[in-house]
């Protein structure tokens, strides 16, 4: 019988906490987001992730695919096109990540606001610590 790991997330060599900072990558989770709708090939993918370069488009889709979140199968027609696709533990995990996806949309004007707030009461404090740090003649 296999003993199950006890991770902890905390440790930092945890294979779990490189799972976690892996994965909070941005254009991960935006192609996880885009696979779980539907199976792509690379050019789709691409189009649809604007601001991705091709370079990092693969680096991403080869880290999800040795990860064993997407599979890669290739069509050999005319020209050679590879479709990717979320497997069963990638439908799993976009479960999960879309749960993160809806709060921030749902949220944002929330964190907007915040922000503001927060920029807002800064510059008033520098403005007053500038004052009080003035030269004296």
């Amino acid at each position: 019988m296999t003993k199950a790991f006890n991770f902890n997330i905390f440790h930092p060599d945890c294979p779990a906490r490189s799972f976690f900072e892996k994965f909070a990558d941005k254009w991960i989770l935006l192609i996880i987001y885009r696979l779980h709708a539907q199976s792509q090939h690379f050019n789709e993918l691409k189009k649809s992730l604007a601001g991705i370069s091709p370079k990092v488009l693969s680096q991403k889709l080869k880290i999800l695919e040795r990860d064993g979140f997407i599979s890669r199968t290739i069509h050999e027609n005319n020209v050679i096109r590879v479709e990717y696709a979320l497997t069963p533990l990638g439908i799993e995990f976009a479960g999960a990540a879309l749960i993160f996806k809806n709060w921030a949309e749902d949220n944002m004007q929330h964190v907007i606001r915040a922000q503001r707030l927060f920029d807002a009461s800064q510059t008033i404090l520098d403005t007053d610590s500038s004052s009080e740090h003035g030269s004296a003649i």
